[in-house]
Order: C-alpha cells, then sequence, then structure tokens
C-alpha cells in the first residue's frame, strides 16, 4: 500500500518544484505587503500583464448585440490565442532558466500568485471602514482587483466585496496556480493563469452573454479540484479562528438545497462564508455597469451586515488557510523523501 501511494504521489507531481513554490510564495507574501496592489490591482502580476495585452481587444470584440452563438465564437478564438502565447511563452522560459538557479524560476511563478496584496488591501479597507473615513486608495484597489462597482452597495456591501475577494484570490491567485505547477510545471501554470484571467477579465461571474462561456468551462476543468481543497484548507483553518465554527463548513459542502454555481465561486465562498456564520455575494453591478444578480451564499439566517470586524476575522482565516497549505506542501516534500 505504501509503495502503491508512493507511486501516485510520485506521478501527480514533481516534488523537487515544492521548494521553488515555497520560495515564489514567500516572495508574494513580502513584496505583495511592501508594494501593495499595482495600479491598484491585487490580483496575479501575470494577469495585468494579460489585461494589458488583451483587456482591450477583448472589449472590442465582445458586443453583447451580437448574437450568442457569434459571441461563444469569439471567446473561443480569443482563448485559444492567449492559451498557445501561455504555452509558447512558458516553454521559453524554462528553457531560458534551465542554466540559472531555483530563484529565477521563483521570481517567475511569483508573477502567477498572489497574497501579500490581497491581504494589504484588505487591510486597507479594514481602517477604512473603522474610521469611517476615506483612506486614500481603499475602494479604488478592491473595486478594480474584484471588477466590482461599490457604488451600488453600501458599506456592508464593501466589506462582503473585500471578504469574497479574499477568499476567490486565495482560490484563484494561490491554490490552484500552485497545485497545476507542481503537475505540470511553467507551462500549466501559465495556462491555468491565461483561463482564470480570461474568467475574471470577461466571465461575469456566469452573466457573460456567450462571451465567456468557453474560458468558463474550461476554467471549471482546472480549478474545481483546487478549489475544493482551498475550502478544506479554509474549513482547517476555521478550527483555530476566533468565533469560526468549524462544524458549519459539513453543512456547507453536503447541504444540497440552494447549491451557489461554481461561476460564483461558490464552492470557495461556501467554505469561507459558513464558519464565520456570515452571508457574502448578493446583488451588485461590475465596473461596466451590468447588473450581476449573484446569489447569496451562508447559512439560512446569516447576517448579510458585514463589517470590518468580519473582515479581521475574515483576513486571519486567509493568513491560517496560506499556512496549511506551506505546511501541506512542506509534508508532501518531507513525503516524497527529498528531505532526509
Amino acid at each position: 500500500m505504501q509503495d502503491y501511494l508512493s507511486f501516485i504521489h510520485g506521478h501527480v507531481m514533481d516534488a523537487d518544484r515544492i521548494p521553488i513554490l515555497c520560495i515564489a510564495i514567500v516572495i508574494t507574501i513580502v513584496v505583495g505587503m511592501i508594494t501593495g496592489p499595482l495600479a491598484g490591482n491585487a490580483n496575479p502580476f501575470i494577469w495585468g500583464v494579460y489585461d494589458r495585452l488583451f483587456g482591450r481587444l477583448g472589449d472590442q470584440i465582445n458586443k453583447s448585440s451580437r448574437p450568442r452563438g457569434d459571441l461563444i465564437f469569439r471567446g473561443f478564438l480569443l482563448t485559444s490565442v492567449m492559451i498557445l502565447l501561455s504555452f509558447a511563452l512558458s516553454n521559453f522560459l524554462a528553457g531560458a532558466l534551465l542554466p540559472y538557479s531555483a530563484l529565477y524560476e521563483s521570481i517567475i511563478i511569483s508573477l502567477c500568485l498572489t497574497s501579500g496584496s490581497v491581504w494589504y488591501i484588505v487591510l486597507k479597507l479594514y481602517f477604512a471602514l473603522d474610521q469611517a473615513g476615506n483612506i486614500e486608495g481603499a475602494y479604488y484597489g478592491l473595486s478594480r482587483s474584484s471588477r466590482v462597482d461599490l457604488n451600488s452597495v453600501d458599506d456592508y456591501g464593501i466589506a462582503r466585496v473585500g471578504l469574497s475577494f479574499s477568499a476567490i484570490a486565495f482560490d484563484k491567485g494561490m491554490v490552484a496556480p500552485a497545485l497545476w505547477y507542481l503537475i505540470g510545471g511553467l507551462p500549466l501554470l501559465f495556462i491555468y493563469s491565461a483561463l482564470s484571467f480570461t474568467v475574471w477579465r470577461f466571465g461575469r461571474f456566469g452573466f457573460s452573454k456567450g462571451f465567456g462561456a468557453v474560458p468558463l468551462a474550461l476554467e471549471k476543468l482546472m480549478g474545481f479540484v483546487p478549489s475544493l481543497f482551498s475550502g478544506f484548507l479554509y474549513a482547517s483553518a476555521a478550527g483555530v479562528t476566533p468565533s469560526a465554527k468549524i462544524s458549519k463548513i459539513i453543512y456547507a459542502w453536503w447541504e444540497r438545497r440552494d447549491i451557489v454555481p461554481y461561476e460564483q465561486h461558490g464552492p470557495v465562498l461556501s467554505a469561507f462564508a459558513w464558519p464565520l456564520q456570515i452571508s457574502l455575494g448578493g446583488p451588485v453591478r461590475d465596473i461596466k455597469g451590468m447588473a450581476l444578480s449573484l446569489d447569496w451564499i451562508g447559512e439560512e439566517g446569516a447576517s448579510a451586515q458585514v463589517d470590518h470586524n468580519h473582515l479581521r476575522r475574515g483576513m486571519f482565516l486567509n493568513i491560517i488557510a496560506l499556512t496549511l497549505l506551506i505546511i501541506s506542501l512542506l509534508c508532501a516534500y518531507i513525503y516524497a523523501g527529498r528531505f532526509f
């Protein structure tokens, strides 16, 4: 049995990549907390690069007046181009890094991850709501990063968006790319980053009218299992988070009524909202002004009046979950026999 588990472990991921990944995670924490979000965007740096290259092009071809089939085809073409370019770039970088140390590869990986910059804007939002004042950049960074018009919600809604974004960023900007890097190296890391960017930029939580259908479907194939792992990390973190109830996550995972779809990040947000006994989601407008009728996520009867105190608890939950991720990676490295 032990030999069989070792065989599966060795073929699912390359354990030699774990130290490189851990260094990259530390880089994202330190650099993100020092610099904050670049240009107000707390998502992975590579998403900003993709946005510069493809964001305006996508807006030009994503015309809501076009038939749905036409929009789906256009989204397919844009996604295909991005995947091909990402694969070519990743192979070029993988070859170029061969003569150099693992630190260079860690820096490349860190560009596809995010953590410290997310904590940075959530912390600024916490102080802004706590002091009932306008701390410069607090709302702009969150709005640009989440692509939600914060003018469409009240202070409770702003706090809900902040908590939701921190959970989604942990899933899409940390756990999922980390797992795909372990499985397929830089090529799969860059391909997943391209898909997750496209969903963030054009998916509109599943309300894309067709243009985001293809990237949403592809990202779901790659992101569903990592989202469950993110939920597991949140559930485990709830065990040491003050006033969070780990037992609630069992109901979130096994309750079959009113399941929030994956496109609205139901698996990870459920694992985040239930232990904190709050409601996330709710109707908002994206930064382009489109109304998004997002489902409510959380236990029936849970309060949607999320304030700065919930932000503090949510940030603590995020930090513990990331710590558990690093511990899991180190345990996998030891299990593979690389440590000794």
